[in-house]
């Protein structure tokens, strides 16, 4: 899932991302009100985390229906008018922050799970579950969001580039085998137990996840 953080102080939206990153979020940071703006009409976004000097801004365009993007605000005083649920007081812990943000996300999605689903491969995204067939993935948080952007972009060609902006927030370089390494990693859980492969290395371009039936690349 992927999180828009309006945050100004670059210390603090700095520590909020790399948590939400490790517990599987791709996460992007907006220092003001424009900027958010200019994210959220390149990108769709499941949720809004917003703090400090963008806060009225955000609260008027969400109260009055013109944000769609379920909103939690991150405030020092009694949110008020906001909706029940969708505010934290400061200070706060960050096991809090995750206990919010899954809670919205989850009553988001209604009743039911927020699922994506290749072949037998499962995936919560909720939850943060993996399963296919009948057996539980145990997979890291990096190996998480790595197999999250490959589901959701399901026959859809990633390059390297696009693959390491989104998981690590870096700028790929040629001569770094970071995301070679952990593709391998997660095939070792996803496809080496199982006769269909759904991991497909593209020759000189980077990977895709489909179904293609049950010989591997």
């Amino acid at each position: 899932m992927r999180i828009l953080l309006v945050e100004a102080e670059n210390a603090v939206a700095g520590y909020l991302r790399k948590g939400l990153k490790e517990n599987g979020f791709a996460v992007d940071i907006a220092r003001q009100p424009e900027d958010a703006r200019d994210w959220m009409n390149r990108t769709e976004y499941d949720l809004l985390v917003c703090a400090g000097v963008a806060q009225p801004t955000v609260l008027k365009a969400f109260k009055s229906g013109a944000l769609q993007t379920p909103v939690l605000f991150l405030t020092s005083h009694d949110a008020g008018e906001t909706p029940s649920g969708n505010y934290l007081s400061k200070p706060f812990g960050f096991s809090d922050l995750l206990t919010h943000v899954r809670s919205i996300l989850h009553s988001d999605c209604g009743s039911v799970d927020e699922l994506v689903e290749i072949a037998d491969l499962r995936m919560d995204l909720v939850r943060h579950r993996v399963s296919r067939g009948e057996a539980r993935l145990d997979l890291t948080p990096k190996e998480f969001l790595l197999l999250s952007l490959l589901m959701r972009k399901s026959g859809e060609i990633l390059s390297r580039a696009v693959i390491a902006d989104q998981v690590w927030d870096i700028n790929f370089e040629t001569n770094t085998n970071l995301v070679d390494v952990h593709v391998r990693r997660l095939r070792a859980k996803v496809d080496d137990p199982f006769p269909k492969k759904l991991i497909h290395t593209v020759r000189g371009v980077g990977y895709v996840l489909e179904d293609r039936g049950a010989k591997s690349d």
